[in-house]
């Protein structure tokens, strides 16, 4: 039998959106945080569908790759598998309270987009046609509103 992977053994019965350290992972002398980025309560509310989810992944990722403080410490960006939210990997040692102006300047950035969907063309994407920009823009505003702009400890650290 396998170990159980961390992020299985989060309670999603009692989890709601925030911004928490999934792991954190050493290789050498640099440490990988995960952040779990969770914008809806699992098994409670409808998952996001993946035109919306790939849109926000399209524009968040570009926007951290062209952050003037964070572009080099981007490791990655992407949606979960359950479509509740968003995976970064960041490098350093970091905590949920490091990167929260740094989500607020993103989903910010995503809420207000209005422009062509970096990235969204055949030449450049596997599945350019699966976007959602009108979608994308109310999820960010809404875990901005609800999550990020009064975010506080619990919605920062897991739960039992």
């Amino acid at each position: 039998m396998m170990d159980k992977i961390a992020s299985f053994t989060v309670n999603h019965l009692v989890l709601e959106p925030g911004v928490y350290v999934s792991r954190k992972d050493r290789f050498k002398d640099t440490v990988i945080t995960t952040f779990d980025l969770r914008m809806t309560a699992p098994n409670k509310e409808p998952v996001m569908n993946t035109a919306e989810m790939h849109t926000i992944e399209h524009l968040g990722a570009t926007f951290l790759r062209n952050h003037e403080v964070w572009k080099d410490r981007t490791v990655y960006f992407g949606p979960m598998g359950c479509r509740t939210g968003f995976y970064l990997l960041l490098e350093g040692d970091l905590v949920s309270e490091d990167i929260i102006p740094l989500m607020i300047e993103m989903y910010t950035f995503i809420r207000d987009f209005k422009d062509e969907i970096p990235g969204a063309a055949a030449a450049d994407c596997g599945n350019y046609l699966d976007q959602n920009l009108p979608m994308a823009n109310w999820l960010a505003d809404r875990y901005l509103n609800n999550t990020l702009l009064n975010i506080d400890e619990k919605h920062m650290n897991y739960q039992e």
